[in-house]
């Protein structure tokens, strides 16, 4: 494997992961952080800009995995290039996102209305 091949996969195993959140946000109608927000990464984007930005992240997860050298999933390393970096990349985002979302305390910590 080219050097090359396996940054694409790091690569695109992030693009991947964060299609998620977008994705689930943009479909339930519920805005969401987006880059495109103020601030960025923090301020609420629309359930639209989350829609077009998670499809956005999938194209650019595809095209890297499996338009990039011969991705083979049968591959352990192949597997791990992509995987790898899309665990830690979900435990930065559970984190990150926690904080604006009541994610990161218990429910009995949580203030209820």
């Amino acid at each position: 494997m080219i050097w090359y091949h396996g940054l694409a996969y790091f690569f695109g195993g992030l693009f991947l992961t964060n299609a998620i959140p977008h994705l689930v946000s943009g479909l339930q109608g519920r805005p969401f952080q987006s880059p495109f927000a103020t601030p960025p990464g923090e301020g609420f984007s629309s359930a639209l800009v989350n829609a077009l930005w998670g499809w956005f992240n999938v194209a650019m997860g595809y095209l890297l995995i499996w338009h990039v050298g011969e991705f083979d999933a049968r591959n352990v390393a192949h597997i791990g290039l992509a995987a790898v970096p899309a665990l830690v990349m979900s435990l930065w985002m559970a984190n990150h996102f926690g904080r604006f979302n009541g994610g990161n305390a218990p429910l009995a910590a949580q203030k209820r209305p």
